[in-house]
């Protein structure tokens, strides 16, 4: 990034042609002023490539997938009932622009139609309506358990919005320009963009949680068989599967979007048989508040990494 000493990804690739794949990701991200860390691994044959794969960096509403395992989890053991009515008041409720938390009235809505509004258009309040019933705190313990490496989650979704307007008031320009600054600086005014106060995690951690999901690894198989089945409701295609739409392939994934991070982690699965796992999470040098030249550099990465792990 401008400013900065020319960063050098570390690479990870199981051979030559992977590591040319993995090399050309990065050198797209870089020509428009994309940091991050890129990973997509073959589910069942364990081939992989990406680069910087364990760096921390916050999550965004990507969070929302280890929150719903959690939650799911929660239902599973009794604790929660998925039928459970909960009210949301709009006027206390999370900022955001889909589901509940664009609301203008108060509304009723059950645990098991929160996960759905939360994974289908990342509903912020939906996801802080169930952090009341299953605290943060409870489930960055529960990750804990069962070795979930390289996810740490924090705060609740509504937190990064406060801790913008704390340092921009209602200046969400001016949020942005100071991501940007701060991100070239290394240091950070918004709290949640700092990787060690924010939910984060890294690519590495990510795939790997998908991998423990789509091979009923984690919880309980039907546990993450409706997780599976809820991300596979996303209604937002424009970044991982922009370039994976096909008949014959099947995409479920979860994006996060704040400021100047623009993230997705999914699963792209083939009628073939073929299963890669994917982790994108980037931080763009620009104050934009729409990138579709990123997000489609994303999707290019996609589709070359599906295409390289495909047996």
């Amino acid at each position: 990034m401008s400013g900065e000493a020319v960063h050098r990804p570390v690479y990870v690739a199981g051979d030559g042609a992977l590591l040319d794949v993995a090399e050309t990701i990065a050198r797209d991200w870089a020509a428009l002023g994309v940091r991050g860390s890129f990973l997509a691994r073959n589910i069942d044959s364990g081939e992989q490539l990406g680069f910087d794969v364990d760096a921390l960096i916050p999550l965004a509403s990507v969070v929302k997938v280890p929150l719903a395992l959690v939650v799911l989890d929660r239902v599973a053991a009794g604790e929660l009932d998925p039928a459970r009515p909960v009210t949301v008041d709009p006027a206390a409720s999370s900022v955001g622009p889909t589901g509940l938390a664009a609301f203008r009235h108060p509304a009723t809505v059950a645990v098991g139609d929160l996960l759905f509004l939360m994974l289908s258009v990342s509903d912020n309040a939906a996801a802080d309506a169930l952090l009341d019933l299953v605290p943060v705190a409870e489930v960055d313990a529960r990750l804990r358990a069962w070795g979930c490496e390289g996810i740490r989650v924090r705060h609740r979704l509504n937190h990064m919005y406060e801790c913008a307007a704390g340092a921009a008031g209602d200046d969400f320009s001016l949020a942005l320009e100071l991501a940007v600054r701060d991100e070239r600086a290394g240091r950070h005014t918004i709290a949640t963009l700092d990787s060690a106060h924010a939910n984060a995690g890294t690519a590495a951690g990510l795939v790997e949680l998908l991998r423990r999901v789509w091979q009923d690894d984690i919880s309980e198989p039907h546990v993450t068989a409706e997780l599976r089945r809820l991300m596979g409701h996303q209604v937002f295609t424009h970044r991982l599967a922009s370039e994976l739409r096909a008949d014959s392939l099947r995409f479920s994934g979860k994006t996060g979007t704040f400021l100047h991070l623009r993230h997705e982690i999914g699963v792209v699965e083939a009628d073939s048989g073929d299963r890669i796992a994917l982790a994108a999470l980037t931080r763009a040098d620009r104050r934009a508040g729409q990138a579709p030249d990123i997000d489609l550099a994303i999707g290019f990465g996609a589709r070359e990494a599906f295409e390289a792990l495909r047996d």
